[in-house]
């Protein structure tokens, strides 16, 4: 992949957008459990990895969901 914003980001914030409508702790808390129930173990690592190593395309509920999914391991 060559520039641009990888798959699992920009999913993770379209998910978070679906969400903006609730508190930024609840927004989180509701990301991190659908990525949990839906997502392949491999693209939540990538996502904890990229939000892990400062990213800035995340938006602040999926970086938070991104962490809670790191405590929950």
């Amino acid at each position: 992949m060559s520039g641009g914003v990888p798959p699992y980001v920009r999913l993770a914030n379209e998910i978070a957008a679906q969400f903006a409508h609730r508190s930024p702790e609840d927004a989180a808390t509701a990301i991190a459990n659908h990525l949990k129930a839906t997502w392949d173990p491999r693209m939540k690592q990538a996502l904890i990895t990229h939000a892990e190593s400062g990213a800035t395309d995340l938006s602040p509920a999926a970086a938070l969901a991104a962490r809670r999914l790191q405590a929950a391991r």
